[in-house]
């Protein structure tokens, strides 16, 4: 698959010091870049225009306000499914995800995964730059989305994955509850109950050296709740 046939979707909100690196590593291997800025007070949708002034492979989408991970990549999603991109890949602005692994997302789309995820919790996988007790609120959080969900993935959390074009489209992102990181277990799960062939690659994920977090209670809180709601809901189902 030719690299301009791949788009990287990055959601950002105030990465004034990480974006133009991330682009440049992004697009130095060929593929093109969405940046989706949720009105960064920062300056970074200024800094992502200037960079797609002049590289006509990056593109960017202006929101105004920050609103939530599942709304922003909505946004892109519909763009780039109209578009020429065969393949679509979730990655955050910070470096948690190593741009060295994008090759080995898309090759697992090439050999026939509809999903790749890249996963810290497979053989392989890594976070090494975590204590014990994130290590372990991790762990458990996807243990137990696993388990109220009855899907096999083993990081539906992970933020790094390529969906195949076709794929992408047929899931329900459009009507997402989550927005938060909750978006990521939500479109796994959704993956699976379509059929969808989803794959997890094994990365080493960093801890961000520029910048803030994102991550905050009310986001793992959301996750949480709606974990527990739709699992709830997926076992009455089946009982009925």
């Amino acid at each position: 698959m030719s690299p301009d046939q791949i788009t990287v979707v990055v959601p950002t909100y105030n990465e004034r010091e990480n974006l133009a690196d991330i682009a440049a590593a992004i697009t130095d291997q060929g593929y093109f870049l969405c940046v989706v800025d949720d009105g960064s007070p920062d300056g970074t949708g200024a800094i992502a225009d200037s960079l797609s002034a002049t590289d006509p492979r990056i593109s960017v989408i202006h929101r105004p306000r920050k609103e939530g991970l599942g709304p922003a990549y909505t946004e892109a999603f519909n763009a780039l499914i109209a578009g020429e991109s065969r393949v679509i890949i979730e990655m955050d602005a910070d470096f948690s995800h190593d741009p060295a692994d994008l090759p080995r997302l898309v090759e697992a789309v090439e050999d026939g995964a509809d999903l790749a995820i890249g996963s810290r919790y497979v053989a392989g996988g890594s976070t090494p730059d975590w204590p014990i007790v994130r290590q372990l609120v991790s762990k458990t959080g996807n243990l137990y989305a696993r388990i109220m969900l009855g899907i096999p993935i083993r990081d539906a959390t992970a933020g790094f994955r390529a969906f195949r074009r076709e794929a992408l489209a047929q899931l329900p992102y459009e009507k997402a509850e989550a927005s938060g990181y909750g978006f990521q277990v939500e479109m796994a799960w959704r993956a699976v109950e379509k059929g969808l062939n989803v794959v997890e690659v094994p990365i080493a994920f960093r801890d961000r050296t520029r910048g803030k977090s994102k991550m905050g209670l009310a986001i793992v809180t959301e996750a949480m709740w709606l974990v527990t709601v739709w699992g709830f809901g997926r076992l009455v189902r089946r009982n009925k």
